[in-house]
């Protein structure tokens, strides 16, 4: 026998101080007397227990039952530790008790010594126990396919978490199941047998049908999984969950969820919120949750609190462990919410306090440049042909202030597209560069580094052709401009330029590029304030490796650590809510552009779904009749810009066949993989109308 007594009284007991609630073992009390009585010895204490409770178990008893099974129990567990001191019968290996077989178990040579199993620690350290030490019933396959799942330790097993659960306890009757949503019905079976289905009947199946207690009927079919015939006998009693699909008319379970519910069924989560997990092949559901649900109780009490408890209780927190526990198996729908929350305070905290962190060590990275000399950026906006909006002097006033200050500048400019933001940060970097630095805008993609070139050159000049040499005076300031470009389609020599003059030239650079300026070989010496835009297309990482640039391809050698640090102003049309902002992007101060120039409409956004495709056609094409233009964005979270313009290509040409066949000559194509020429002269197709 291998049942912890000791630990079984000492649950027995709490069960019963609890009120007999049956809420004190994950999955009830029936499964855990399930799970230990696995191959016990017949004249075992916890098997005559077992014998004791009717055949629906323990959970079907009313209180006072319950109360009077427990004390029996309890008294029987109370003998046998008081008894005659015989040791107690092993669990059966191979057939045999164990202590006086011959025969050594099953699949162990004879005379090979048994593995003694490892010693489990009282505290957290069991928690990074591998599961195969953890004193669970998990075979090497199953090993290697949670291994898969990059569950090796306790701990990691536990943070599997669910993704969904289904709630076996809204029983719907079969009479009044809705086809395309997820249900749960119970009832009998009145018929199992194995199938053959697909081409040749090379497909066998489990089909059944299950009877309500109304009298009415759905066929249920498990696809490729004969062997359930061997677990699912006419006459159980079932509870199945899924989502119900119309056959020939008819409702019809496939692949469903189930818990057999009867005497000879486990009943282990029927009746409650059942866990759905992330699997891989191999692994069923049942075999993953039987497995966690027992490292749950043996291991989830020793999960230590991470906050402080003055902390969880001002929030109304329950504790981490409890948390745990139950955003596996849930009380109910509020506990589950519960949990939740716990657990995503958890994460955002995380977030936070990385975030903090990240802005203290911005902050003391370095001296930055005291920009306080403003000149350039008020010449600036005086030459516009137009002023700026309120919204617009109160960021740029923002940013000024910073680039003041000794310290790194690290600040978020949120605006939509068209609110002008790129003129707040031009501004800026006209003061960086008249105070002898350097200044670099950086965007995603290669042509909305273009965009971003042309859009300075027309600020600058009043046309978007390239000055003579790329070089603009200006009147504000002392030395003329020189305007330079760094993109990963640049021709070989004309990088070399590019860099040669970015790391020895003295003059006064503003250079904008792609992610090329991050580039090792890249050397910003001067560098004094980096602007990055689409914030959300970088990282923490790509902003930290610009402003390495500043101290030059041998960044972090006793030389050029001393460099001073830049300033940095991020920006993004992504509109974010504050809270969220301040979360996320809590190292950077926050900046909103709320207001939009005079005469440009505001941005209206409307989201549609996938089955809403032809309605966003249709709009588009509306448009295109009343003489105005518009455009599709094939978006690539990650990837590579090869991969974008292959997306793009396909569906410029799909839009061409299916979408304006009698305008194809009205639809251009644009990705940063195109000849320059190419791109240059789609944007000004565009622009021209």
């Amino acid at each position: 026998m291998t049942a912890d007594l000791a630990r079984l009284a000492e649950i027995l007991g709490r069960e019963l101080e609890d009120g007999c609630r049956d809420r004190v073992v994950t999955g009830g009390l029936d499964t855990y007397l399930r799970l230990q009585a696995r191959d016990e010895a017949p004249r075992s204490p916890l098997l005559r227990m077992v014998a004791a409770l009717p055949a629906s178990g323990y959970r079907t008893l009313d209180a006072e039952s319950r109360r009077a099974w427990l004390r029996r129990a309890l008294a029987t567990l109370a003998a046998e530790a008081a008894g005659s001191g015989r040791a107690p019968p092993r669990r059966r290996a191979g057939g045999g008790t164990g202590s006086g077989s011959a025969a050594p178990p099953r699949g162990r040579p004879a005379g090979a010594a048994r593995r003694e199993p490892v010693p489990i620690p009282d505290g957290p350290e069991a928690l990074a126990l591998p599961i195969a030490s953890a004193g669970v019933r998990a075979g090497k396959a199953t090993l290697e396919r949670l291994e898969r799942l990059g569950l090796r330790t306790v701990e990691e097993a536990l943070r599997h978490f669910p993704y969904r659960h289904l709630d076996f306890s809204n029983v719907v009757p079969i009479t009044q199941l809705l086809i395309g949503r997820e249900q749960t019905v119970r009832g009998r079976l009145v018929r199992v047998r194995e199938v053959r289905m697909g081409r040749g009947g090379r497909m066998r199946s489990t089909e059944a049908t299950l009877s309500d207690e109304s009298g009415a009927s759905i066929r249920v079919v498990w696809f490729n999984q004969p062997y359930l015939t061997r677990q699912l006998r006419e006459g159980s009693e079932i509870a199945v969950a899924g989502a119900v699909r119309a056959f020939r008319g008819r409702p019809t379970f496939d692949n469903p969820d189930f818990e057999l519910t009867g005497a000879d069924g486990e009943a282990r989560h029927t009746g409650r919120l059942v866990p759905v997990y992330g699997l891989t092949t191999g692994l069923g559901q049942r075999t993953l949750r039987s497995l966690i649900a027992a490292l749950l109780e043996r291991f989830v009490d020793r999960v230590p609190e991470t906050l402080p408890p003055a902390l969880v209780a001002r929030h109304g927190l329950p504790p981490l462990s409890q948390a745990m526990r139950q955003l596996h198996y849930p009380d109910d729908a509020p506990s589950l919410d519960l949990a939740r929350h716990r657990l995503a305070f958890d994460e955002l905290l995380g977030i936070q306090l990385g975030v903090v962190r990240r802005r203290r060590a911005w902050r003391e990275s370095g001296a930055a440049p005291a920009i306080a000399e403003h000149r350039a950026a008020r010449g600036f906006v005086q030459e516009l042909p137009f002023a700026l909006t309120k919204a617009q002097q109160r960021t740029l006033d923002d940013v000024l202030r910073d680039l003041e200050q000794g310290v790194p500048m690290s600040r978020l400019l949120e605006g939509d597209v068209g609110s002008g933001k790129t003129v707040v940060a031009l501004a800026a970097m006209l003061d960086a560069v008249a105070a002898g630095r350097q200044a670099a805008l950086m965007a995603p993609t290669e042509v909305l580094a273009e965009q971003h070139l042309r859009t300075i050159r027309r600020l600058l000049t009043g046309s978007e052709e390239p000055p003579l040499g790329d070089v603009v005076p200006l009147p504000y300031l002392p030395t003329p401009l020189r305007l330079l470009s760094l993109r990963g389609a640049a021709r070989a020599k004309e990088r070399r330029d590019v860099l040669a003059a970015l790391a020895h030239d003295e003059t006064p650079q503003i250079v904008v590029g792609t992610h090329a300026l991050i580039q090792e070989d890249v050397a910003l010496p001067r560098l004094g304030l980096a602007v990055v835009d689409e914030q959300h297309r970088f990282g923490v990482r790509q902003r930290s490796a610009l402003r390495e640039r500043a101290r030059g391809p041998e960044a972090g050698s006793d030389e050029t650590d001393d460099a001073p640090a830049c300033h940095l102003l991020v920006m993004t049309a992504t509109p974010i809510p504050r809270s969220l902002a301040l979360t996320l992007y809590g190292d950077l101060d926050l900046s909103v552009i709320d207001e939009m120039p005079p005469g440009r409409a505001a941005v209206e956004t409307s989201w549609l779904d996938g089955a809403e495709r032809r309605q966003a056609f249709d709009r588009l094409r509306s448009e295109l009749d009343a003489g105005r233009q518009g455009f599709v964005i094939c978006p690539l979270v990650e990837g590579s810009e090869a991969v974008a313009s292959r997306a793009a290509t396909e569906e410029y040409e799909r839009i061409r066949r299916d979408e304006l066949p009698g305008r194809s000559d009205r639809v251009a194509l644009l990705h940063g993989r195109l000849p320059a020429r190419e791109k240059d002269e789609g944007m000004a197709r565009f622009v021209s109308g």
